[in-house]
C-alpha cells in the first residue's frame, strides 16, 4: 500500500493538490488529524487491497502538531508501510491575498497578530516537515493548469499523459446550440440529404446518407481540416488543464450531415487513442 502525505502552509494550495492527484487512482480524505493516521492505515489495510494508494491531506493546528505529524509517520513506517511527502507552499504575500479573497482566518493566528505573524510562525514551526519532505510545490505563481502539470509529472511520470475525454455531441440547429459545447461547427454549408426521398427517413449512421454527404470534396476537405484543428487543439487544453471538451457539429435538423461528421471525427480521434464518447442529441427529434 502506498501513502501520500500532503500536507504544508495553509493557503498554500493543499486541497487543490488533493482535488488533482486523487484524478490519478489516489483515494484522498481532507483534513485528516496527523493522530488518527496510522490508525486510518490500518483501516485501509483491512480491506486487502481495495486501497492501494492513499493520499491524506493534514496540517498543523496545534502547537505540537508538527511533533503530532512525525510520530504518525515513525508509527506507519513501524506498521511496516512506506510513505511520500508532498509539501505544499507559496509565498506569504500570495497566501495573505489568499486569505483576504476567502475572507477566513489562518488557523494559527492569536488575538493580536497579523495574519504576517501567523503565516511567518507555521513556516518556522513547519520547516522540520519541508526539510523531511520528498516534494516540494510552490503554487505563487501556478495556474491550475500548471499544477495539474506538475502533480501529473511527479506521479504519473508525463504531464502529456493525463487523459482528457472528448464528447462530439451532433445536433440541430432548429432545436437550439448545446449549452454545455466548447466548441461549435456548423455544416449546414454540406448538400443535405433531407431533400434526397429515399435517405428522408435515415440518419448520418447509414450508409447511403454517410457516402452521400462525403461523396463532395468540400466534406473531405473540411474534414481533413477540422480533424487536424482537434488534433492540435487537444494537447493545448489538457495543458491548461482541461478534463473533458465538449465539441458540437450542427446542421438544421441533427440528423444526417451533423451525425455524419460527427461519427467520422470520433473514428479519427478513436484511431489516436483518444477517449471519445459520440452523443447524437437529435437524431430521433424528426431530422
Amino acid at each position: 500500500m502506498e501513502f501520500l502525505i500532503i500536507t504544508g502552509l495553509s493557503g498554500g494550495g493543499k486541497s487543490q493538490a488533493a482535488d488533482i492527484i486523487e484524478d490519478l487512482a489516489f483515494y484522498c480524505v481532507d483534513n485528516m488529524p496527523a493522530a488518527l493516521i496510522p490508525r486510518f492505515a490500518e483501516l485501509c489495510a483491512a480491506t486487502k487491497g481495495r486501497y492501494e494508494k492513499v493520499a491524506l491531506v493534514t496540517d498543523m493546528r496545534e502547537k505540537n502538531g508538527v511533533q503530532e505529524i512525525f510520530g504518525a509517520l515513525d508509527t506507519l513506517k513501524e506498521m511496516g508501510f512506506g510513505y511520500k511527502i508532498l509539501f505544499m507552499e507559496a509565498e506569504p504575500a500570495v497566501i495573505i491575498k489568499r486569505y483576504k479573497e476567502s475572507r477566513r482566518p489562518h488557523p494559527l493566528r492569536k488575538k493580536g497578530d497579523s495574519i504576517t505573524d501567523s503565516i511567518a510562525r507555521e513556516k518556522e514551526l513547519m520547516q522540520p516537515i519541508r526539510d523531511a519532505a520528498d516534494y516540494i510545490v510552490n503554487t505563487s505563481h501556478l495556474t491550475l493548469g500548471q499544477l495539474q502539470n506538475e502533480l501529473y509529472t511527479l506521479f504519473s511520470g508525463d504531464a502529456a499523459e493525463r487523459p482528457i475525454t472528448v464528447n462530439v455531441m451532433s445536433f440541430g440547429f432548429k432545436y437550439g446550440i448545446p449549452m454545455d459545447a466548447d466548441l461549435v461547427f456548423d455544416v449546414r454549408f454540406l448538400p443535405n440529404p433531407y431533400y434526397i426521398e429515399s435517405m428522408r427517413s435515415h440518419s448520418g449512421l447509414d450508409d447511403d446518407v454517410r457516402d452521400y454527404v462525403f461523396g463532395f470534396p468540400q466534406t473531405k476537405e473540411f474534414m481533413d481540416k477540422l480533424t487536424e484543428l482537434i488534433k492540435f487543439l487537444l494537447p493545448q487544453y489538457i495543458e491548461e488543464g482541461k478534463y473533458s471538451l465538449t465539441i458540437g457539429i450542427g446542421c438544421t435538423g441533427g440528423r444526417h450531415r451533423s451525425v455524419a461528421i460527427a461519427n467520422a471525427l470520433c473514428d479519427a480521434l478513436i484511431e489516436d487513442g483518444i477517449n471519445v464518447a459520440n452523443i447524437t442529441r437529435d437524431l430521433n427529434r424528426g431530422g
